[in-house]
């Protein structure tokens, strides 16, 4: 008998969720981002449903092979950019266009030779602290990157904020302000907002839009989940009850006899763990849904199996399902019970897991 665990993909709330981010920011074109294997969803299955984007972003050249393997033909933007010289031919062949945060790139693709001129997105780094030019040099750089015979002329300008999930603390309206002035009668079209400032920064939304979390239904502004901005979870893991067993008041359970029962209780036992990607570190108490009713996990997750306290359904049975997260519970919940986000948990799922699309 297979193993029951499954990650069910909901390609209609990937497409939901693009309607979404167009609604919210309609003056701008969308970059689908959908490196990390579509968040873990599946790249090819993410951006057929999403051919209705502007185009795709994505951390490695191989993801860029594997999209155009798949016949799409949308932008393709490489949001690391480029680390050897022998990467530039990789983009003409693959007709995909780069971003550049580094004096590196600015010298490799000054010796590139002759051929299709690549499209650059110019990175600053205007309070990330991560990758991107500093302000003061940003000009500079743009200048080269102007008179390279590799660089198409149509160079686009942007961005990373460190904070856009916090509307009220006020990193994301500095670093708009500095990305203004370092920016300033320079030609080209903006792109600034993730997934966050998609949705809580209006001014952020510029030419270009790069959500990523947000596509697939997920949030990180504290305390709340996608549905509360109107999206639809792209992703429900779920397995099944493979075992119901009565324990005595005064056992305990599990790895290292964590947890023990204040009462004679039933206890389920099902088939997913940390093997599969459900966080070890959820605590007793982290919610599931068994037979659509919230349930919670009791003693450690352990590689392949978890327990959860039936007494509120004493009647369960082995067979019946279980929802790890997905509709009618937000993985963002299972991420604040974990000490981790949503993002985190979709991308950490296994090759074990079977994957179905619905």
């Amino acid at each position: 008998m297979a193993r029951p665990t499954s990650a069910t993909i909901h390609t209609d709330a990937l497409r939901h969720n693009l309607s979404q981010v167009r609604q919210r920011a309609p003056n701008s074109r969308v970059m689908a981002v959908v490196k990390a294997d579509g968040y873990g969803h599946g790249l090819e299955r993410v951006a057929r449903a999403l051919t209705g984007a502007d185009a795709f972003g994505v951390a490695a050249l191989s993801d860029a092979e594997r999209l155009r393997a798949a016949g799409l033909s949308q932008p393709i933007v490489l949001l690391s950019g480029f680390d050897e010289p022998d990467d530039l031919s990789q983009l003409r062949r693959l007709n995909v266009e780069t971003v550049v945060h580094h004096v590196t790139q600015l010298e490799m693709l000054e010796q590139a030779p002759p051929g299709e001129p690549i499209r650059c997105w110019l990175k600053l780094d205007t309070g990330m602290h991560r990758l991107g030019f500093a302000p003061e040099y940003v000009r500079e750089a743009h200048t080269r990157l102007w008179a390279m015979p590799a660089v198409a002329d149509d160079i686009v300008l942007m961005n990373h904020f460190a904070s856009s999930d916090e509307f009220d603390k006020p990193q994301t309206r500095e670093q708009l302000h500095v990305f203004a002035e370092a920016t300033a009668g320079l030609p080209g079209v903006r792109s600034l907002a993730n997934s966050a400032a998609v949705l809580g920064w209006p001014a952020a939304h510029a030419d270009w839009v790069r959500p990523g979390g947000a596509l697939y239904g997920i949030s990180v502004v504290d305390g709340t989940s996608g549905t509360d901005f109107g999206l639809r979870p792209a992703m429900t893991l779920s397995t099944r009850l493979i075992a119901v067993n009565r324990i005595r008041k005064g056992e305990r359970i599990g790895y290292s006899a964590t947890w023990e029962c204040p009462e004679d209780m039933p206890v389920g036992v099902a088939a997913i763990g940390y093997g599969d990607g459900y966080p070890r570190h959820a605590p007793a108490g982290t919610p599931v849904l068994l037979n659509g009713q919230r349930a919670n996990i009791i003693g450690r997750v352990s590689m392949d199996l978890m327990t959860i306290d039936l007494r509120a359904q004493p009647d369960a049975k082995p067979g019946d399902p279980v929802v790890l997260w997905g509709v009618g519970l937000p993985v963002e919940t299972i991420g604040a019970a974990a000490d981790t986000i949503g993002y985190e948990l979709v991308c950490s799922i296994t090759r074990r897991v079977r994957f179905v699309e619905d």
